[in-house]
């Protein structure tokens, strides 16, 4: 009985119900507008509400965060823009939906497979967190390392035609995401002795470059087609379709909670494995993978806002950050005079309920907001060519220098931006680009922690790898992925 009591306290104030409320609403825009993150948005309310109520701070800004990773999607579908890097496997599928006139049933499916995303992670966190935590745990830098790998072996999903296109473009990402100084030996690596590199390329600026940029470009090639109609008359999916694709919302729910859960991870890299799971599990889908495939939209967003739940398993459990954002909630607790961790359960189990009560509640506000005015958002893809090649130029020029408020950002956006323009004029595919920034730091620094913890021996390194029942799966999946892609097994199943 007091578990549910602590579960109904922002349900049955109404100060808590309208600041949540509030908190997604706002959100649910700011994950809209590239450049603006999440993280930036829940730091900036700390400043603001440090004086408030602990419940109250908390209520907004679980509200925000909620919101937040949602709306990343709706720019994604609309204009081939991410609004966070969570977003960009949306953007892969929802964008061609809509250029088919099937915006409106693009964000509604999306919206509703978040919610059901959400719940998943809302659920798992309130029955198993202790036991996902001590899962967690057992990750060492070599699984995370060969995570990032299960995350590249991608590249064959996004290469489009030409894979040799693809695997160059991956390794590209990946060396620009190495420019920087040194995580681990802080030396200069690619920066020519420009201080102005030692933090590295933003991978935003290089997102909206390469994704809204150079859209905008490409779409100077066609001012006399006219905009494609938008078909609203079926926005909320219909009983069919829900029934149809809930079990793989189900599936890629799971994988995003559990990804979320580990710590330096994320909604990018769960949406982005769920992705490439969606397309390897879905035999014969009505619409080919990257354009518009219902599944490719779904997978994405049911993990990523899946993986809120999952990010605050080990914070709340244990006091570790499932990602950046969970990070700054970690600093608002000890700011309220609370100590996430153990001890948070144990003196005070009242915020484990009233945080699961929270998350469930900001969920069903994004239900309810996801679904409202998406009639007038997919008007904005029927603008003349003329007004929305100029709206996607200022967009990008504004969230570029929003990350950092750094003119840099800017040029960096730019520059990406005509050299995605030129990839896609020769048939490059930008999506690998952008995985590679993303997981280039992932694999390259839990390489070396792996292999320095193994006092830089490659043996011991695979000794130890085998020795891992966590390891061997891993490892068995990710030679299971790239055998299944070789043209020996293709031949195999046609001759099956």
């Amino acid at each position: 009985m007091e578990a549910i009591s602590n579960f109904l306290i922002t349900w049955t104030s109404i100060d808590l119900l309208a600041l949540t409320a509030l908190g997604t609403f706002l959100g649910i825009y700011i994950g809209a507008i590239p450049g603006l993150s999440v993280t930036m948005a829940v730091s900036i309310l700390i400043s603001f509400t440090f004086s408030w109520e602990v419940y109250n701070a908390l209520a907004l800004m679980v509200g925000v965060f909620m919101g937040g990773v949602y709306g990343g999607s709706r720019t994604a579908i609309l204009l081939n823009i991410p609004g966070a890097p969570s977003a960009i496997a949306t953007a892969l599928d929802g964008f061609p939906m809509a250029q088919k006139g099937e915006a409106g049933r693009a964000i509604g499916l999306s919206t509703v497979m978040s919610v059901v995303g959400g719940f998943v992670g809302i659920i798992i966190l309130s029955i198993a967190a202790p036991n996902i935590s001590e899962f967690a745990l057992t990750f060492q830098p070599r699984d995370y390392m060969m995570l990032g790998i299960m995350g590249i072996l991608l590249v064959g999903s996004l290469s489009g035609e030409s894979l040799t296109k693809g695997i160059f473009a991956g390794a590209f990402g990946m060396l620009i995401g190495t420019v920087g100084l040194d995580p681990l030996t802080a030396e200069e690596r690619f920066t020519f002795g420009v201080v102005e590199l030692w933090n590295g390329i933003n991978p935003v600026a290089v997102m909206i470059g390469m994704f809204g940029l150079s859209e905008a470009l490409m779409q100077l090639h066609h001012l006399d087609k006219q905009a494609i109609k938008q078909k609203l008359d079926k926005i909320i999916p219909s009983w069919g379709d829900v029934k149809k694709y809930l079990p793989l919302s189900l599936q890629t729910s799971t994988i995003g909670t559990i990804i979320g859960a580990l710590p330096g991870t994320g909604g990018d890299i769960a949406a982005l494995i769920s992705y490439d799971y969606a397309k390897r599990t879905t035999k014969k889908p009505e619409v080919s993978f990257g354009q518009g495939a219902k599944e490719g939209l779904i997978a994405p967003e049911s993990a990523n806002n899946a993986a809120v739940g999952g990010a605050y398993i080990p914070m709340l459990t244990l006091g570790i950050p499932g990602d950046a954002v969970t990070a700054v909630f970690i600093g608002a607790l000890f700011i309220h005079g609370l100590n996430p961790g153990p001890l948070l359960l144990i003196e005070r189990p009242e915020m484990f309920w009233m945080t699961v009560g929270n998350l469930t509640l900001a969920n069903i506000f994004v239900l309810i907001f996801g679904l409202t005015g998406i009639k007038i958002f997919s008007k904005i893809v029927e603008c003349p060519k003329g007004l929305l090649i100029p709206m996607i130029f200022m967009l990008s020029i504004v969230g570029a220098y929003a990350i950092n408020t750094s003119i840099a950002d800017v040029w960096w956006m730019i520059a990406f931006g005509v050299l995605g323009y030129f990839m896609k004029l020769y048939g490059f595919q930008v999506g690998p680009v952008i995985l590679g920034v993303i997981l280039a730091r992932l694999v390259d620094e839990n390489w070396r922690r792996a292999i320095i913890s193994e006092r830089e021996s490659l043996p011991d390194f695979f000794a130890n790898l085998f020795a891992s029942p966590l390891s061997v799966a891993l490892f068995t999946i990710i030679v299971l992925a790239v055998v299944t892609q070789t043209p020996l097994m293709k031949l195999i199943k046609r001759k099956g």
